[in-house]
């Protein structure tokens, strides 16, 4: 480990550079994909009557493929921390910034995530680290702001 790595490190004697991820997110997501989609499945195959028309049922698996859509994309929520900037990796879409484009972070009043202040004005959510995971979201969002204390704020206020 070279000497820049090294003064790095955080108090745990952990990569400070470790991706931040919600505790239970993958779990639950995962879970709830299979219960849904497993769902749509088995009742697409066992109805009767009616509503058994291959449009529903069709219908029905669809539906529930999209549900495993939109749960693998938030059990995939995370950011992405490197000495270069942070990859933000939110349910709809993903952004890269560098160190240099973050004023701040914090938990806004009420927030169930922490939120990035950016230089150009606006705030970025950062839904890897979670206001539900109490202390640990806590020290994940320390953990966060020492990396962008450490790689310079974007401007000396």
């Amino acid at each position: 480990m070279d000497g820049d790595q090294r003064d790095h490190q955080d108090t745990a004697g952990q990569d400070p550079y470790r991706t931040f991820r919600p505790r239970f997110g993958l779990v639950v997501s995962w879970a709830t994909t299979t219960v849904i989609l497993g769902g749509c499945v088995v009742l697409a195959v066992v109805t009767t009557g009616p509503l058994a028309s291959v449009g529903n049922r069709i219908s029905l698996v669809l539906f529930g493929l999209l549900c495993a859509l939109l749960l693998w994309r938030l059990g995939g929520v995370h950011a992405d921390p490197s000495p270069t900037g942070l990859v933000v990796r939110n349910v709809v879409y993903t952004r890269r910034l560098d160190w240099a484009e973050i004023l701040s972070v914090d938990y806004g009043s009420g927030d169930p995530w922490v939120r990035l202040d950016l230089t150009d004005g606006k705030t970025l959510a950062v839904m890897g680290i979670q206001r539900a995971d109490g202390e640990r979201g806590d020290q994940e969002a320390r953990r966060l702001a020492a990396l962008v204390q450490a790689h310079g704020e974007a401007m000396d206020r």
